[in-house]
C-alpha cells in the first residue's frame, strides 16, 4: 500500500513539478493550495506524511504545523520555504517539524527527506507498539499524563514506591486506582515480589477472612484441603485491597490486627503466622465521612492511610483527553493516521465523564468499531448522559453507602453549562435558579 504524502502550497507551478517527482518515487500524493483547504484534507484523508510551505495565503506553515501536532503528534511534518533562515528552522523543528527544506531543493533531496520520515515514523510506531506491551505487562500503562495537578500526584507515588509506607488511593471509579497501585509496586523495592489484588467489594461477606487469611482443612463445610490466604500470596511483594470501604466493621479489626502484627491466624487455626507485605488499599468511598457514621473503624483509618493519594475525576484533568485516546487508539490497534477531529475532542472534552477513564475506552473503542475513517468525527462519539441511574422523577437514586450532595449539584451544574455552551445566563435558566446563586456556587466549587 502506497504511503499517503499531503503537499500543501500556494504555488501552482511547484505543488505540479512536487506532485509529479512524489508520484514518480511511488507515493500517493494529496494537494492544497491554503492551510484551511490542507488542514480539511489532513482531518478528512489522514495522510501518512505533510509537506506544507511556510507562506500561505491564509494560514501560516508553522500554524498548520501546530494543528496538527496537537491533533496527531506522530504525523511527520517537512516544512520548506523560499525565506528560509536558521531562526525559522529552529522554531519549525521547536514544534515538532521533522526536517526543514529551504528552496529551491532538487527531487532527490525531498524523496530522501520523505522516505526517512515515513522510516523514522514506522520506527516510532514499532516502538510505541512495544513499549505498550512492555506497559502491559508491568501494569503502568494508562499513567500518562498532562494535568499539573496529576503529575503532581505522580510523583509523590513514585517518591512513596521507594519506602514501606501504607498507602490508601481513593477516587471515583473509573480513575485508575489499581493502576497506580501497580505502578507503585513496579517502582518498588518489592517490585521483583508478587503484586496480588483483591477486591473486598466482590467477595461474599463469609468468605472473605478465608481470602485473605487462608484456612485449614475441616475449617468450615467445603474447606477439603488447607489453603493459604492473600497475606500469605503476597508475602515479600505487595497486597493491594481495592474497595476496602467494603468491609464490615468485624472484619476490620481483624484485618487491623493482621496489619499491626503483620501476622495472620488461618480460619481454624489456633496458630498465627508471620507476613512480609506492603499494603496499598483503595476505595471509591468518602471514608472519612464512614468513620464519623460508624461503618469505619477509626484506628484502621489511620493505620492505612499513611500516605493518602487522591486521584482526581477526568472531568478535572481534561487536558489529559488527548494523550489518553492516543493510547487507547494504541491499544485497540487502530489503522496507521487514526485520530479525532478537533470537533470529535472538543465534544469529548466538553463532556462530564462519570465514569471517568473507563468510560473514555469505552468511547475510544465503540468509536473505532462503528467509524467509517481514519478520522473520528463528532458524529462518532458516543457519550453517556451522566446519570444512567437517573429515575423519571429526576431524582437520583441514593444507594446504601450514601451520596455525595455537592457531587450531585456540581455534576448537575456541569452538566447545564455543558448544554448552554458556557452561557452562565442560560445555565441557570436550565437549572431554574437565579445567575447570581449559579455564581456563587461557581465560586463555592472553584468552577
Amino acid at each position: 500500500m502506497k504511503n499517503k504524502i499531503l503537499l500543501i502550497d500556494d504555488d501552482e507551478s511547484l505543488v505540479s513539478v512536487t506532485e509529479y517527482n512524489l508520484i514518480s518515487a511511488g507515493f500517493q500524493v494529496i494537494c492544497a493550495s491554503s492551510g484551511t483547504e490542507g488542514l480539511k484534507l489532513f482531518f478528512e484523508q489522514g495522510p501518512d506524511l505533510v509537506i506544507t510551505d511556510v507562506r500561505l495565503g491564509d494560514l501560516s506553515g508553522l500554524d498548520v504545523l501546530n494543528k496538527i501536532k496537537e491533533s496527531s503528534p506522530e504525523t511527520p511534518v517537512i516544512v520548506f520555504t523560499a525565506f528560509g533562515s536558521i531562526d525559522m528552522a529552529v522554531e519549525a523543528m521547536r514544534r515538532g517539524a521533522f526536517h526543514f527544506i529551504t528552496k529551491p531543493f532538487d527531487r532527490d533531496t525531498l524523496r530522501l527527506s520523505c522516505t526517512k520520515a515515513l522510516e523514522y515514523q514506522n520506527l516510532k510506531s514499532r516502538n510505541s507498539e512495544l513499549e505498550d506491551e512492555i506497559h502491559r505487562l508491568t501494569g503502568v500503562q494508562g499513567m500518562e499524563t498532562a494535568s499539573s495537578a496529576m503529575r503532581e500526584l505522580l510523583e509523590t507515588a513514585l517518591k512513596v514506591a521507594q519506602t514501606e509506607a501504607t498507602v490508601l488511593i481513593s477516587g471515583e471509579s473509573g480513575t485508575g486506582k489499581e493502576l497506580l497501585a501497580r505502578m507503585i509496586h513496579r517502582n518498588s523495592p518489592r517490585k521483583n515480589g508478587p503484586l496480588v489484588s483483591v477486591n473486598c467489594a466482590a467477595i461474599p461477606e463469609g468468605l472473605i477472612e478465608s481470602e485473605l487469611f487462608g484456612h485449614v482443612k475441616g475449617a468450615f463445610t467445603g474447606a477439603v484441603k488447607a489453603r493459604k490466604g492473600k497475606f500469605q500470596a503476597a508475602s515479600e511483594g505487595t497486597l493491594f485491597l481495592d474497595e476496602i470501604g467494603e468491609l464490615k466493621i468485624e472484619m476490620q479489626a481483624k484485618l487491623l490486627r493482621a496489619i499491626q502484627e503483620m501476622e495472620v491466624a488461618p480460619v481454624g487455626s489456633d496458630t498465627t503466622i508471620k507476613t512480609r507485605i506492603r499494603l496499598i488499599t483503595a476505595t471509591n468511598k468518602n471514608l472519612e465521612d464512614a468513620v464519623k457514621n460508624g461503618t469505619f473503624r477509626e484506628d484502621l483509618f489511620y493505620r492505612i492511610s499513611v500516605i493518602p493519594l487522591n486521584i482526581p475525576p477526568l472531568r478535572k484533568r481534561k487536558e489529559d483527553i488527548p494523550l489518553l485516546t492516543g493510547h487507547f487508539l494504541k491499544r485497540f490497534m487502530a489503522p496507521s493516521g487514526t485520530t479525532f477531529s478537533p470537533e470529535a475532542m472538543d465534544k469529548m472534552k466538553a463532556h462530564g465523564w462519570p465514569g471517568n477513564i473507563r468510560e473514555l475506552q469505552n468511547t475510544v473503542e465503540r468509536a473505532l468499531i462503528l467509524a467509517k475513517g481514519k478520522i473520528l468525527g463528532p458524529q462518532d462519539v458516543s457519550l453517556t448522559t451522566g446519570f444512567p441511574e437517573t429515575i423519571h422523577t429526576g431524582i437520583p437514586d441514593i444507594p446504601d453507602e450514601g451520596i455525595s450532595l455537592e457531587e450531585v449539584e456540581r455534576g448537575l451544574i456541569e452538566k447545564a453549562l455543558e448544554k448552554s455552551g458556557g452561557n452562565r445566563s442560560q445555565a441557570a435558566r436550565l437549572l431554574k435558579i437565579h445567575r447570581h446563586v449559579l455564581i456563587y456556587r461557581l465560586e463555592k466549587y472553584n468552577m
